[in-house]
């Protein structure tokens, strides 16, 4: 009984919170929809910022993709954009090309803003390093005074810390501190310590929090209100157990005290959609309202196919003084405070979030903000427009392909790769490829690259005629041993995937440009097709495969392209064009 009359209370203050602020209930207010950003964009830490016109920024964590910590930012939560990315240069971060292993990388950054500087803290994480080993954790800070200038973004700034999810607090007497999750297996447990942002000078780390119970307490953020600290951190690890939980104190230094109504957001057993909910951040709006965001995972508790990976979702938050703030549920529909009317005149280079692509590759232009490598790029094997094939984008072969020398590292020769996130359930993902091809294992073609070990690829690529397992019209399976093009669809993953096909290009389509086709038709499934870019009636679907081969780890669906020799002898470039990306439908429950 006791416990009912709890719940009950707890559900009151939800009810009545809204009335306490003098507010309207979120029912009067306004519908969005989650997540505001779709696709690989983990881990978010969002800010609103006054002094910049009234502007929300939001940055999300990268992994092993380059450029890296998405930098997006809106007028009226609606509509976002991505302005830039605060890694854009080899040399704030060198060793990013080092790292070994599809977990590693930059982990959850926290944006922040203080005295006209932004500041973004983080994390690249060697996580092949056995958990013991303190190296494995390089803690590091970047710094703007613009963030719509790329340049702007310093070099990082190192600190020592045996953890990660760093985040810096600007305590009421003046003093500067970091808060970050100490590593788990070895010690779990929210640490604190002073800091010298400039320099990376930091104190003692003493433990303030260690959570609930819940395994991996980590992604805190520590906010200031009503003489209060409130200390936000994640639990449960980052799948179905995921939560978001809450303490506070007097003092930065503790001792905090717990919010009864501990987790003040997850969806862990539930039917929901949207799953693994977890690693939040607060903010408020122009009016006062506040807000929580979050990363999520569109896969119901199936958690089977969810090819976009761990996405940002909102939703709004009720805070009263003195009070622990209520977080309304999390649904792809939501009911809000009012949002600021619409504007998407911002600044910067990259597109709105919900923008598809029609990219020409014009002479004289640059390659996209929203594209994307693995690791850093070796410049010289992507040129736009060169004189002999303008309106394209050439590729020169990498030795390594996709999977590279064991599906976790490829070492300073690197991977020619580009690409852009999948954000959206269905779309159309196509380039038209002029590639010819003379010696073994030369290859060019399309991909739905999660990481290196994960990974659905279609290309064109020089293989024994013998080698086919299938054909189409107009083409018929041989014993002879010459080395023909051939298209091949090729998969690897932890989870299963379709053996090989190989598929003898159709004399009528030699020497022609062709269109490579990616197309996600349902929530679980999609079909890799080629034809004639200049008869698009004979496009050929070549294989149809779950996407559950791409749902797993960290980060989510890159499509692109790629060119490689497959580590044999060969240097035929190839030459994309006529790059589209169309989005179709999102599936938000």
């Amino acid at each position: 009984m006791a416990r009912l009359i709890v719940a009950a209370a707890v559900s009151l203050i939800g009810v009545l919170a809204p009335l306490v602020l003098g507010t309207k209930p979120h029912a009067q207010n306004s519908t969005y929809y989650n997540p505001i950003l779709p696709g690989f964009h983990p881990d978010p830490s969002c800010i609103f910022v006054p002094e910049w016109d009234d502007t929300f920024f939001c940055a999300s964590s990268s992994f092993n993709a380059f450029p890296g910590i998405p930098l997006h930012a809106s007028k009226d939560l609606q509509n976002w954009k991505l302005i830039g990315n605060i890694l854009n240069r080899p040399e704030q971060l060198p060793r990013l090309v080092e790292t070994n292993r599809s977990t590693s990388g930059i982990w959850a950054p926290t944006l922040r803003f203080n005295e006209g500087n932004f500041w973004l803290v983080t994390t690249l994480v060697d996580d092949d390093r056995v958990d013991t080993d303190p190296s494995r954790w390089d803690n590091i800070i970047f710094k703007s005074d613009d963030p719509y200038d790329p340049s702007a973004w310093t070099e990082a700034i190192h600190f020592d810390f045996e953890g990660y999810d760093t985040s810096p607090v600007w305590d009421s007497d003046g003093k500067t501190y970091i808060v970050g999750g100490h590593a788990w297996k070895v010690s779990p447990g929210i640490l604190l310590a002073e800091a010298n942002l400039e320099t990376g000078e930091v104190g003692e780390w003493e433990v303030i929090w260690t959570g609930t119970g819940g395994s991996a307490p980590e992604g805190p953020h520590i906010f200031l209100k009503d003489g209060w600290h409130y200390l936000l951190a994640a639990e449960g690890g980052t799948g179905l157990e995921h939560m978001v939980t809450m303490a506070r104190s007097k003092s930065i230094h503790g001792p905090y005290e717990a919010n009864p109504a501990n987790p003040v957001l997850t969806n862990a057993n539930t039917t929901n959609y949207f799953q693994t909910v977890g690693h939040a951040d607060l903010f408020q709006d122009v009016t006062g309202n506040w807000w929580g965001v979050a990363l999520s995972t569109r896969s119901g508790p199936e958690y089977l196919y969810y090819p976009m990976g761990r996405e940002t979702t909102m939703v709004p938050v009720t805070w009263a003084d003195n009070e622990f703030p209520i977080w309304s549920s999390l649904n792809g529909e939501m009911s809000g405070w009012e949002l600021p009317q619409k504007n998407v005149e911002l600044d910067g280079t990259g597109p709105l979030i919900t923008e598809g692509d029609t990219i020409d590759f014009e002479p004289g232009s640059t390659l996209p903000t929203h594209f994307t490598y693995w690791r850093y790029p070796i410049p010289e094997s992507y040129t736009i427009s060169p004189p002999d094939h303008p309106n394209t984008l050439r590729l020169n072969p990498s030795k390594l392909n996709l999977t590279a020398l064991n599906g976790n590292y490829a070492g300073p020769s690197g991977q020619t790769f580009i690409g852009r996130r999948q954000q959206d359930t269905l779309f159309t993902y196509s380039v038209n490829l002029d590639f010819s091809p003379t010696l073994l294992e030369e290859e060019a073609g399309i991909s739905v690259f999660l990481t290196q070990n994960h990974h659905l690829d279609l290309g064109v690529v020089m293989l024994p005629a013998n080698s086919s397992t299938a054909s189409l019209p107009g083409t018929k399976i041989t014993t002879s041993e010459e080395i023909i093009p051939q298209l091949r669809f090729r998969g690897i993953s932890y989870i299963h995937v379709p053996d090989d096909v190989m598929v003898p290009l159709p004399e009528s389509w030699s020497g022609k440009t062709l269109r490579l086709e990616v197309k996600a038709y349902n929530m679980t499934h999609y079909s890799m097709s080629a034809g004639p870019a200049d008869a698009l009636s004979q496009m050929r679907t070549i294989v149809d495969v779950s996407n559950a081969p791409v749902s797993w780890g960290f980060s989510g669906v890159i499509l692109g392209v790629y060119c490689t020799t497959n580590g044999y002898e060969g240097g035929t470039p190839a030459y994309i064009s006529k790059w589209r990306y169309i989005p179709q439908g999102q599936f938000r429950n």
